[in-house]
């Protein structure tokens, strides 16, 4: 599957992106139950995150251009 861009909103504490909280997914917002993972790239910050759908997305912020990018992950 191919990454798309999509909208994330996110917790910013200290930093931005801390912690998603939100995916645009779709057309439809999915809500952040849980990050499974949190791993830097050489772009940015990236997540593995489960929604409360049990759905879970790979999302991966290009701090570059400030864009995210979202891909369904596998189980």
């Amino acid at each position: 599957m191919s990454r798309k861009r999509a909208i994330v909103e996110c917790y910013a504490g200290a930093f931005y992106p801390e912690r998603p909280q939100k995916i645009l997914w779709e057309g439809v917002w999915l809500e952040v139950e849980e990050i499974e993972r949190q791993w830097r790239t050489v772009d940015g910050p990236a997540f593995r995150a489960r929604t409360t759908d049990e759905r879970r997305f790979t999302l991966t912020y290009d701090e570059a251009t400030d864009a995210w990018s979202v891909q369904p992950a596998d189980r």
